[in-house]
């Protein structure tokens, strides 16, 4: 049963893939299933009919791994169909009566044994096991006077052998299987492959032997060759051998006669070409132009005749033989004059040639030499072409003519490049630089607007001929170039500015951006004031530019971190510098503090950067608090908003800057404190209390904060009164424990206090603020009486002050408290200086 079903799975794999349901791999394996269940099912003795199976799929089997180069799984079943041929051979020596029938099965089993001799050369020589696949093919030789029919098999699969080896440049097993295939090929001609078939054969002996070695096989090489031709003529074998000749260093005579060969004999006019270019390029120009002379006599009726002219030209030209070249050049011209035109294929081979003639001579500065060349180019297109090619011979004879000051030439070229391709950005450049030479520099920006738009938007037509995916890129560079040359400073920075908006290598944005801040810096340099705030708005957007490209590297992974920091240090201290140089721009001046620290986070945080940053939104925070003092309400409460978002970031960097090191002289901490307490103030924000909380409680808070807290509490919008009272007091208190008392502050401490504390109106009096009020006119008496540094203005204020408030007390009958203050009053009267005669 088992036996029955792999004969099904075979049979169903041979229908299924001759149907193409199944492919060569998948065949492979089902054979490979069923031969084994088939060999598995062999019993001691089998019949007939079950060798010859077993022999038929082992073999198959074998050779389908073979096939889908699996060489290696092919040999045990190779070697399972040689051990069943001979038991074959044995049983039907032994078993079968009749002559006839013995014959006829031997004569099967002798094909199935050179079949297997010759699947088994093939997984050989696929392993590269050389000596078994020799083995292998020699017996299969010596069984060809049997089987005569197989000499042409033999032999193709010798050759097949020999092409698999050339192929892995194993030239001395290849030119043995390639001389084993000729020789067997010529064992019985009734069988042969063919003469066609055999000079193949020999050409690639030659060929191997060529490549092996030509000076040591160069007899070996043209014998082979000369076979190859005496089989069968062909040109591959007069090219082969002409090849084979030149390389082995012959003789001209000898070249000479293998060439005139040809001339026998009828070959196409590309093979003639080939040879003549084969000749020529191994220096045999006497042998080449003689031989193209006869190829053009031959061919001069055929419309490809041209393509032996410009060979002829080429070599011309190679050989530094230009006047002879011009000559024949001058003749092709003068024949399409004539109506003999050149096939299109051939003229654009022409054109490339003349232009690439014309570049040489103007790469060595040759210019009358490359227009000579240029101008032979154009002698082929008619008046009025349009032509996009017809556009860069143009431009190009432009440059020749602006190399020679040749202008108005140039501008003429120029203005034909323009008709046949306006939209063209190497035309515009063109354009550019004739404005740049003179001096026109409205024509001159124009043409680098338009480069630009061209430079974002690419020409679906653009030249042919265009150099690259950077074409715009490196135009605008050139631009920018010739404009600095010609200390254009207006069109380096047009130009720099189209650059950097087209640009996508990093390093290559980097440096126009550099070049472009540093252009516009000296310009605004030496501008008045009034005329640049223009130029300092583009400095700004060329730095958030450059801030913006830098963060994009991180994402594309296009620059390296070291590259990195390095411009993120330029483009800060830049940004840095320009905040310092515009302070009369505060607006400017906040953004360029603000860019320079953007640029510093992708720099490393060392002491230095972390002080950078630090003192970047300090500055900024101190600009917005500056201009919020300045503007409308709907307009500060964005600046002091933005001025707390300053003094956030700021703190977080302060907190880790103060880990560095000792700061303790640092006025950081103060100076974060006083623009909090301003802004939040301001903006009437209720953490406004708690911020001030700590201060109370500082022992080392100085004097001068505190009075700046009370300024500010009371600094319109703001009107914290009671917190101004608590910080003068606090400054009271400090005053009065200094070792020496500064008067002049002193008194301006206690006239701020009196005035929030004395009463507004009658009605307002009260015993415990009189009371409060009394003790600081006590204080200020005190002091006066112990100091000749008084203010002698706040000495009469003070007085004033205190007779005035005792009057009110007498308005309303209040005589007892009356004559205390006006007694207060009368007290400091005797402290006045000049003006106490006055008020006695």
């Amino acid at each position: 049963q088992v036996e029955e079903d792999a004969v099904s799975l075979w049979n169903w794999a041979v229908t299924k893939h001759m149907g193409a349901l199944v492919n060569d791999e998948q065949r492979a394996k089902l054979r490979f299933v069923a031969c084994r269940l088939v060999c598995l099912c062999e019993g001691s003795d089998p019949p007939v009919g079950t060798i010859q199976r077993q022999i038929l799929m082992s073999m198959k089997t074998g050779k389908g791994w073979v096939d889908i180069g699996k060489a290696n799984l092919a040999d045990g079943f190779l070697e399972i169909a040689m051990s069943s041929i001979e038991k074959l051979y044995v049983k039907l020596l032994k078993g079968i009566d009749g002559e006839a029938d013995i014959h006829v099965h031997k004569a099967d089993v002798e094909r199935n044994l050179f079949k297997v001799l010759s699947y088994q050369a093939e997984s050989a020589v696929a392993q590269r096991n050389f000596q078994k696949a020799m083995i292998c093919v020699q017996r299969c030789k010596d069984m060809l006077m049997k089987l005569p029919k197989e000499t042409c098999y033999l032999s193709i699969l010798c050759y097949n052998f020999g092409v698999e080896t050339y192929e892995w440049k194993r030239y001395e097993q290849s030119s043995f299987w390639l001389s084993q295939s000729y020789g067997i090929g010529k064992m019985d001609m009734k069988y042969s492959v063919g003469k066609e078939m055999q000079a193949k054969v020999l050409r690639l002996l030659a060929t191997a032997y060529f490549e092996w070695d030509c000076n040591l096989y160069l007899d070996k090489a043209l014998k082979a060759i000369d076979l190859a031709n005496q089989e069968n003529l062909h040109p591959a074998g007069f090219f082969l051998k002409v090849k084979i000749l030149l390389k082995s260093g012959a003789s001209d005579e000898d070249i000479n006669s293998a060439v005139a060969e040809f001339l026998h004999h009828e070959m196409s006019l590309d093979f003639c070409l080939n040879t003549a270019k084969l000749l020529l390029e191994h220096g045999k120009e006497s042998v080449g132009f003689y031989f193209m002379k006869s190829v053009t006599e031959r061919f001069a009726s055929s419309p490809d005749l041209g393509k032996i002219t410009l060979l002829h030209i080429e070599f011309l030209l190679q050989s530094k033989r230009e006047l002879l070249a011009k000559q024949k050049v001058e003749e092709i011209i003068i024949g399409h004059y004539s109506g003999k035109h050149l096939l299109p294929e051939t003229l654009n081979r022409l054109h490339i040639i003349l232009w690439e003639r014309a570049a040489k001579h103007y790469e060595a500065k040759s210019y009358s030499e490359a227009l000579h060349w240029y101008n032979y180019s154009v002698s082929f297109y008619t008046p009025g072409q349009i032509d996009q090619n017809l556009a860069k011979l143009q431009r190009n004879m432009a440059s020749c003519y602006l190399h020679l000051k040749q202008v108005d030439k140039a501008k003429e070229a120029v203005k034909e490049a323009e008709r046949c391709d306006p939209n063209s950005i190497f035309t515009k450049f063109s354009v550019y630089k004739i404005a740049v030479m003179e001096n026109d520099t409205d024509k001159a920006v124009e043409a680098v607007i338009e480069m630009g738009k061209l430079a974002e938007k690419p020409s679906q037509h653009e030249d042919k001929l265009r150099v690259g995916e950077n074409t715009g890129t490196n135009l605008l560079s050139l631009a920018a170039q010739i404009a600095l040359e010609n200390e254009q400073q207006i069109l380096a920075v047009k130009a720099l500015k189209y650059l950097s908006e087209t640009l996508q290598d990093f390093r290559q944005l980097f440096a126009a951006l550099k070049c472009l801040i540093r252009l516009m810096l000296s310009k605004v340099m030496a501008e008045n004031e009034e005329k640049s705030d223009e130029d300092i708005n583009s400095m700004l957007s060329y730095l958030t530019f450059a801030q913006k490209r830098i963060a994009e590297s991180f994402t594309e992974e296009k620059l390296t971190e070291d590259m990195r920091i390095l411009e993120a240090h330029w483009f800060r201290k830049v940004a840095w510098n320009l905040a310092v140089q515009f302070r009369g721009w505060p607006e400017k001046m906040r953004d360029f503090f603000l860019l320079s620290f953007k640029f510093s986070q992708f720099c490393p945080s060392d002491k230095a950067v972390l002080i950078a940053q630090k003192t970047s939104l300090l500055m900024a925070a101190a600009v917005d608090l500056e201009m919020g003092r300045q503007v409308v309400a709907s307009e500060q409460t964005e600046l002091l908003t933005q001025a707390l978002q300053h003094l956030q970031a700021c703190k977080e960097v302060w907190k880790v800057l103060k880990l560095t090191g000792d700061f303790a002289k640092d006025p950081t901490d103060t100076l974060l404190l006083l623009y909090e307490f301003e802004a939040r103030s301001k903006l009437n924000d209720p953490t406004l209390h708690n911020i001030v909380e700590s201060v109370w409680e500082q022992p080392q808070v100085e004097v001068k904060t505190l009075e700046i807290i009370a300024s500010l509490a009371m600094e319109p919008p703001a009107r914290y009164p009671t917190l101004c009272k608590k910080a003068l007091k606090s400054a009271l208190n400090l005053h009065r424990k200094q070792t020496v008392i500064d008067a002049v502050k002193l008194s301006k401490c206690l006239h701020t206090l009196i005035n929030l504390s004395l009463p507004t109106g009658l009605t307002d009096w009260d015993a415990c603020v009189l009371q409060e009020v009394w003790d600081y006119f006590e204080d200020a008496l005190s002091i006066v009486s112990s100091t000749d540094a008084y203010p002698e203005m706040e000495i009469l204020w003070l007085m004033t002050r205190a007779w005035n408030t005792g009057i009110l007390q007498y308005t309303i009958g209040k005589y007892k408290e009356a004559e205390q203050w006006c007694g207060l009053g009368m007290r400091f009267l005797n402290h006045l200086g000049s003006l106490k005669k006055s008020y006695e």
